[in-house]
């Protein structure tokens, strides 16, 4: 069920929220969001092919996470892909789409990392991160996610840019909170 509603949450974020007013979400999401502004390629596609080397990973590292942590990808890609229509049907303020975008994409994510699973993306690599290193994996996807934004500056422009900042703040927040515990809930 985490799965299932962390995507389905993901999927509206993506497409009601952010891709309208062509904001980024950081990560391999955000990462897929450039490809899909510049060249139209399909997000959650973008997610899947990004997302292989961090699977092929977690196959060799840690293989249940990898089982669950591929489902996720998979639902969370579909949900992404077949919401496209969204798109066109909120047509809210860029700063209301913003946060609404972050909120729904970081309780889908907390949700999954909480139930020991993931999106597949960046979401496995900041979960290996924070055991190696016992940080807490919302303040790394956060890091990651401003990485990712600084990259997309050039394709989105500065007002863009600026509420993308919104939307990863907002995102690695809900996150944060969700995971709060994250290190001792997993031991």
């Amino acid at each position: 069920m985490a799965i299932l509603i962390g995507s389905l949450l993901i999927g509206i974020g993506v497409n009601a929220f952010l891709i309208p007013h062509h904001l980024l979400d950081g990560g391999i999401i955000g990462l897929s969001l450039i490809l899909h502004y510049y060249f139209d390629f399909q997000t959650g596609l973008c997610v899947i092919l990004f997302s292989l080397p961090l699977c092929i990973y977690a196959w060799f590292r840690e293989r249940d996470y990898f089982y669950s942590s591929f489902h996720g990808l998979m639902v969370s890609s579909f949900f992404i892909d077949l919401l496209a229509p969204l798109q066109k049907h909120f047509p809210l303020p860029i700063i209301i789409s913003a946060i609404f975008g972050g909120t729904l994409g970081g309780l889908g994510v907390g949700l999954m990392l909480r139930y020991q699973t993931s999106t597949g993306g960046t979401e496995l690599l900041a979960h290996f991160l924070a055991k190696s290193f016992s940080f807490n994996i919302g303040i790394i996807i956060l890091i990651v996610d401003g990485l990712v934004l600084l990259s997309g500056f050039k394709v989105l422009g500065s007002q863009s840019f600026f509420y993308s900042i919104l939307t990863i703040l907002s995102f690695g927040f809900i996150t944060s909170l969700l995971v709060k515990n994250y290190k001792s809930d997993a031991d």
